[in-house]
């Protein structure tokens, strides 16, 4: 999309798994004076899903999607949607008086391609953070069963569940995240305009990496004071951000090695075996990888972690019909069992015709989805079944 971006309001995203510690990042970023990150905009998560609705819309959810696309088909819909996103950030700016607007929204990662799209112009920064501190943090913020992902018959009944329509669970969000998500963030170190932070660095160094940061956002660090968490009104009358920051008066680093006290072997076992020895290496946490065997985690090679990638990678081509979707079943897929009646009273016979065959091939592909989904639980649960079994197995020895 080629555009004068002179004259328009100045974003850059922030990207970052939840629990990573962006917030803390996006609040110590807008100390500038030039610079305002709202709690957390989503803007391009409802963008990317514009036209797609619940299933119980009244309206009926497949009709909805059908006639915006059929509408904006005859426009181009990248010129509009990224109309709509500037007039947002430029009155957000212009209200707060500010010049450049960081959105800082977990879950960016599902639409990397779609910011790329929009506003390729943008900086990005992505912050990385433990990937075992990022789970401990699940698990006492959000009370995640770690443990249930060491099954991957489980993983499959949950993200069923999903595809069938239930609520989601806030499990296979969250190892979405880490299966998923820290692979796709991993996949933009390189990207022109990108800064990576290490979270255990920001914590250490705060006023130092806030100033390379700003560096690279063409900004000095002038008029800014030492790094600390105070004047947090703005998350206070939001009901979106870390909470735990409003508890906070200084930045420190206590953080960084919690996990190594508040997993347990096995869950650690469980965050090697999603995230993969592979990636932590690459990311700079091998030390932490390190920590983990010598309490007992083994590595089980690049399989089982593939496992797990196909596993949710299956489930979630179905529910938006490519890569990059939404675990938010009323995001995904065509729910044509919503129309009802509505078929014969908005369609022709050729339409109604039409819509039923939708409807046969949309649930004749749920179900062969779901299938190819247990068959690769099943033989993920065979892979690790065998692994655990080659390491309880005695060493043999010379007789």
């Amino acid at each position: 999309m080629n555009q004068d971006v002179s004259h328009l309001p100045a974003v850059c995203f922030l990207l970052g798994l939840p629990r990573s510690g962006t917030t803390l990042l996006a609040h110590l970023l807008q100390r500038h004076p030039d610079i305002v990150a709202p709690p957390e905009p989503w803007l391009m998560l409802a963008l990317e899903a514009f036209g797609r609705v619940d299933h119980r819309h009244p309206a009926g959810a497949s009709l909805v999607q059908a006639a915006t696309s059929e509408f904006l088909s005859r426009i181009d819909r990248q010129v509009v949607t990224r109309a709509f996103a500037d007039a947002a950030y430029g009155q957000y700016l212009a209200a707060a008086g500010k010049r450049t607007l960081i959105d800082k929204t977990p879950r960016y990662w599902t639409v990397l391609d779609f910011l790329d799209s929009l506003y390729p112009e943008a900086p990005r920064i992505v912050l990385m953070r433990s990937p075992y501190a990022i789970a401990a943090s699940l698990k006492s913020t959000w009370a995640v069963p770690l443990l249930a992902a060491s099954s991957p018959s489980a993983i499959a009944s949950c993200l069923a569940d999903i595809v069938l329509g239930q609520p989601t669970p806030a499990i296979a969000s969250s190892l979405a995240d880490l299966v998923l998500g820290l692979p796709a963030l991993a996949a933009c170190r390189g990207r022109r305009g990108t800064q990576m932070v290490h979270y255990e660095v920001l914590v250490a160094h705060p006023d130092d990496e806030i100033r390379r940061v700003l560096a690279g956002l063409g900004y000095a660090a002038t008029d800014m004071t030492s790094a600390t968490t105070g004047q947090t009104d703005y998350l206070r009358s939001s009901t979106f951000g870390d909470r735990k920051i409003l508890e906070k008066k200084t930045v420190d680093d206590r953080s960084v090695q919690a996990w190594q006290t508040e997993l347990s072997t096995e869950e650690m076992q469980v965050v090697t075996d999603l995230v993969g020895s592979e990636l932590l290496i690459e990311l700079g946490y091998e030390q932490d990888l390190r920590f983990a065997e010598q309490a007992g985690v083994v590595d089980k090679g690049p399989e089982a972690t593939e496992g797990y990638r196909r596993l949710f990678r299956t489930c979630w081509d179905f529910l938006d019909g490519k890569t990059g979707g939404s675990f938010d079943i009323a995001a995904g897929g065509t729910e044509l069992s919503s129309i009802g009646p509505q078929v014969g009273e908005n369609s022709s016979a050729f339409g109604s015709s039409i819509l039923r065959e939708a409807h046969r091939l949309a649930a004749f592909k749920k179900e062969e989805n779901l299938q190819v989904a247990t068959a690769i639980a099943a033989q993920l649960n065979q892979e690790l079944t065998a692994s655990k079994a080659d390491q309880n197995a005695p060493s043999g020895g010379p007789s």
